[in-house]
């Protein structure tokens, strides 16, 4: 039922790179139909070309790339030749939904822009993607976001060193954004019948996902930095402890109650009643001996003791684990990665970008 939701659905793609792609997959997983437009004179989106060292050099895609171009027809076109744009323009005639990440200026120049979009099509919805909305020409990617938004000040180990997160989420968090925004206008449509311009900036939704980041500043003046895995308001809560076959356990106790049942379950009563760790504001302000004493206690035992005991009596821990534990699992090989066909007839795997379910 899920994957037919939108079956019957038009939608045109002209974004490139992942946040716009993102949007488009996101519909293809639904049933509605795909319609991919690349760039005829760059070979196609850049992410095609984004491959690692042992990737076939001459294949048209890569694993980059087949993570959220599932599902699609594509479509090569040079939009800066008229026949060219007249076929895009006959496509958009009958669509439901067109994501376009072009500058204005461009999409204006190509006579790609909403404005001379919805004369031709009165229920088109214009899915925009924004880069910095109040620097229009600026390019925007995504670790450049993560440096403006202040992510990547407060990414990274206590000794100064910084780091970006691994993956595009600024990219992830607008498409996010941009999905909700086109969902919000097919429902208004239905009642107007008529279509809109919607749009999602990397800028606003980086701001957007500060959270409680954001919060503290706004309402203490505190600056987030770089605190490794560890939660600037909890504690013990992001801290890693070795086992003793040298395995990395996390922590991430939350309440008071939780805490209490780790010091029952690692036998340190002692520490409820010690002013020092027994409250959650006095475990922050001495958290580096606090976490010297789990970690003695932590040593003690394997992994594997470790994981059975604390699901029994409901502590919050996650075993700290690489890409080839996450996929191998059981569970993420049946329910989670989907397959596919190159243009060579090579097995390309991706995981859903739907994790949601609909009963």
């Amino acid at each position: 039922m899920m994957n037919t939701f939108f079956k019957g659905l038009k939608v045109i793609e002209i974004a490139g790179v992942l946040a716009g792609p993102s949007v488009g997959l996101f519909f293809a997983e639904l049933g509605a139909d795909v319609i991919k437009v690349e760039n005829l004179r760059t070979n196609g989106d850049l992410t095609r070309h984004w491959k690692q060292e042992n990737e076939d050099p001459s294949s048209s895609s890569s694993a980059y790339f087949a993570c959220v171009n599932w599902n699609k027809k594509h479509i090569f076109l040079d939009l800066r030749e008229e026949e060219d744009k007249l076929k895009l323009i006959s496509m958009i005639e009958d669509a439901d939904v067109l994501i376009s990440n072009f500058k204005s200026n461009s999409a204006i120049k190509l006579g790609l822009d909403y404005k001379t979009l919805s004369k031709i099509n009165t229920k088109l919805i214009y899915g925009q993607i924004l880069g910095f909305p109040n620097e229009e020409n600026r390019p925007a990617f995504d670790v450049v976001l993560q440096a403006e938004t202040g992510f990547l000040s407060m990414s990274g180990t206590k000794n100064g060193e910084l780091t970006k997160m691994p993956v595009a989420l600024i990219d992830l968090m607008t498409a996010h954004q941009l999905k909700e925004a086109i969902l919000i206008a097919l429902l208004q449509r239905v009642k107007t019948k008529k279509g809109a311009y919607v749009s999602a900036s990397l800028y606003e939704s980086a701001l957007a996902s500060l959270a409680n980041q954001a919060s503290n500043y706004l309402n203490n003046n505190n600056i987030a930095k770089p605190l490794g895995t560890e939660h600037p308001n909890i504690a013990p809560y992001g801290e890693m402890l070795k086992t003793l076959d040298d395995k990395a356990l996390l922590l991430a106790i939350g309440t008071e109650l939780q805490f209490v049942k780790l010091c029952n379950t690692l036998e340190l009563n002692e520490l409820l009643v010690d002013e020092k760790y027994s409250s959650n504001t006095a475990r922050i302000a001495n958290r580096k001996s606090l976490i010297s004493i789990l970690e003695t206690k932590i040593s003690e035992q394997k992994l594997t003791y470790w994981k059975e005991i604390f699901n029994e009596v409901g502590i919050p821990f996650g075993q700290v684990k690489n890409m080839e534990e996450v996929l191998e699992n059981k569970y993420v090989q049946e329910k989670m990665i989907l397959s596919n066909t190159n243009d060579k007839g090579k097995t390309m795997k991706r995981l859903k970008s739907i994790s949601f379910k609909i009963e």
